[in-house]
């Protein structure tokens, strides 16, 4: 990802498109900045008194629930550099310098998996970065051997094995070889089509490496693909943009990603090469997104939320049907319940009751590694209350609604009383037809559902003490 679907209730189907009252005014009033929700409590209040050692206990704790395992792995390589990226990547062409990376990730599976059930599964694999399709065809089957030998992954039909891809640098027989090794799924970065576009942002990519590597997965029957798209992009104009849906829509994925690039320059350095004066305006991108939401749904596509949409037939959209859809920090996904181990620079794991961080620097990952130790740098255990939240928040964000009954049950509280301050917070956004009350249910409605962040932020307690943290803007 930059940066980095059975029949659905009516309720779950709407979309802001032109058949629904589209209020400009209201979307510029409510698009502040604020947190995607992969986490909550964010990673802003991960701190350094979490430790390794806080970690490892958070594993075998997690044991006794016997869940399943899913598993991110950190590539940060990159031969090129997009100057839309905020990954954390390091730029190279030289893959030999992946081999000791390797041999680090090595040490990282080691050091978990020791403490780890070996009994439990792994539903869910992802690769990402940087870019995965760095490494050599040798060194993606090394990955792999590595994976199975510490974790045992899976061969089972619904396990969801997925890789990101540059369609740059890879080809037929990089897909043949991937599917070799048990991937499932594909995730392919697009952003845009207009090469006035692509020229801006450093990524030359014509559309026939795409439809050539989706022709081929589709022929080697890759169970799901994935395209990611970034509006907001320098010289995009919804006309620009519509040309790249109409081309996408051909291609017929089962997934679109729809990312608003948020421009930070002070944060992240290559996007100091792309000139405020180019991006589109606030009127222009609003434009984009609601031409993007006709576009798509015309087409046949289910918007899950934010900036996911999929096939009614696709795995998420059955999720979001059944009431089982997660959030992670890949964004949505179609396996609850899972304990997520972050391997590799940067990467994060949400194990149990506690959120663990590896450092954003190489140097520091390979160092603590090479003593011996887990390269955690810091995390946070959640407390009740930050349990409450959070499966209030992740419910919010992937059903689109919110059940303070079933809240209620399941928490052994009175959610109406627990959550008054935040019900209270959610008043305007109701007057404002936003959110719908009806007994103890919530509901976005269709503009509602493009402001979901900010209807989650009523009940972030941390949300106070971070306001003067920059996040991107919802919109």
């Amino acid at each position: 990802m930059p940066v980095c679907a059975t029949a659905v209730p009516s309720s779950v189907t709407a979309t802001a498109s032109s058949s629904t009252r589209w209020d400009e005014a209201l979307l510029r009033r409510y698009d502040k900045s604020g947190p995607r929700y992969t986490s909550y409590p964010t990673a802003l209040a991960f701190h350094e008194e979490f430790t390794a050692e806080d970690a490892t206990q958070a594993i075998e704790r997690s044991n006794a629930s016997q869940r399943p395992l899913s598993i991110y792995v950190h590539i940060p390589f990159c031969r090129k550099i997009c100057f839309y990226c905020a990954c954390n990547k390091i730029a190279t062409k030289n893959t030999a310098l992946a081999e000791s990376y390797l041999y680090r990730l090595d040490r990282e599976m080691v050091l978990t998996a020791r403490h780890l059930d070996a009994k439990r599964p792994v539903n869910q694999l992802h690769w990402g970065g940087g870019t995965p399709t760095f490494l050599s065809l040798e060194q993606m089957g090394d990955l792999i051997d590595r994976l199975d030998a510490r974790f045992g992954l899976s061969s089972a039909p619904d396990r969801d094995y997925a890789i990101e891809i540059d369609p740059r640098e890879a080809d037929v027989l990089t897909l043949r070889h991937l599917q070799s090794l048990g991937f499932n799924r594909l995730s392919l970065g697009v952003q845009d089509l207009d090469p006035r576009v692509q020229k801006a942002i450093n990524r030359h990519q014509p559309r026939v490496l795409t439809e050539t590597l989706m022709d081929e997965a589709h022929r080697l029957g890759f169970r799901s693909l994935n395209l990611d798209l970034i509006y907001g992009l320098p010289f995009q104009t919804e006309r620009s943009f519509a040309k790249t849906l109409e081309q996408v829509i051909a291609l017929n994925p089962a997934r679109l990603s729809v990312f608003n690039y948020a421009h930070l320059p002070e944060r992240f350095k290559p996007q100091r090469r792309i000139s405020v004066d180019d991006l589109p305006g606030a009127d222009e991108k609003l434009s984009i997104l609601r031409t993007t939401i006709d576009m798509l749904t015309a087409a046949g596509y289910q918007h899950i939320g934010m900036d996911h949409f999929a096939k009614p037939n696709d795995s998420l959209a059955v999720a979001q049907a059944n009431g089982t859809l997660q959030r992670n920090f890949q964004g949505y996904s179609s396996h609850a319940r899972c304990d997520l181990i972050g391997l590799g620079v940067s990467a994060i794991s949400r194990i149990g009751d506690s959120y663990a961080q590896n450092p954003t620097d190489l140097a520091s990952y390979e160092e603590n590694l090479d003593q011996g130790r887990l390269a955690i740098v810091k995390g946070v255990r959640l407390n009740k209350d930050d349990l409450i939240r959070a499966d209030v928040i992740e419910r919010l964000m992937c059903d689109m609604r919110l059940d303070l009954a079933a809240v209620s049950r399941q928490w052994q509280v009175n959610a109406n009383d627990y959550f008054a301050s935040a019900l209270e917070r959610l008043r305007t956004a109701e007057q404002d037809g936003l959110i719908v009350r009806l007994g103890d249910t919530l509901e976005a409605t269709p503009m509602g559902r493009l402001l979901i962040r900010q209807l989650a932020m009523a009940f972030d307690a941390y949300l106070p003490g971070h306001s003067g943290q920059r996040y991107s803007r919802i919109v």
